[in-house]
């Protein structure tokens, strides 16, 4: 898990990936609970990096149901790439169908995310950057 040593908060690999499978879960559930338990209170999501932030737990989780993903049309897959003390950066992909039936790909994005913890292990600071792969 995380360590706290004086101010300084530290964040282990086994945590991070842990966050990031609880990211995907929430994003396939769409449950506001699951969603919400990923967030501070105060967290600051940026969808891309130059947006203005989504301010707060409770309009991060309006902000993901505002217009849900089909259930069934996406899959994803995260890991840590590096971190240092409370910060964390991860790259992955997501996929996107063409039907639940997930028999065609529409879409693949890579991604990379900028995060930042605070001592409850919640993420306080989320930034996203994607790349839509060219389609072959």
């Amino acid at each position: 898990m995380r360590e706290v040593y004086g101010w300084v908060i530290m964040i282990d690999h086994a945590a991070a990936e842990d966050w990031l499978e609880r990211y995907v879960a929430a994003w396939v559930s769409g449950d506001p609970g699951d969603i919400g338990t990923l967030f501070s209170a105060d967290a600051a999501y940026r969808y891309e990096p130059a947006d203005d932030a989504v301010v707060g737990r409770d309009a991060i989780v309006a902000s993901w149901l505002e217009d849900p993903d089909a259930p069934g049309t996406f899959d994803a897959e995260y890991h840590p790439y590096a971190i240092e003390g409370s910060r964390v950066v991860a790259t992955g992909w997501s996929r996107y169908y063409t039907g639940p039936d997930r028999t065609e790909v529409a879409d693949v994005y890579d991604n990379c995310f900028i995060m930042e913890f605070d001592d409850d292990g919640r993420c306080s600071q989320f930034t996203e950057w994607f790349r839509r792969r060219p389609r072959s």
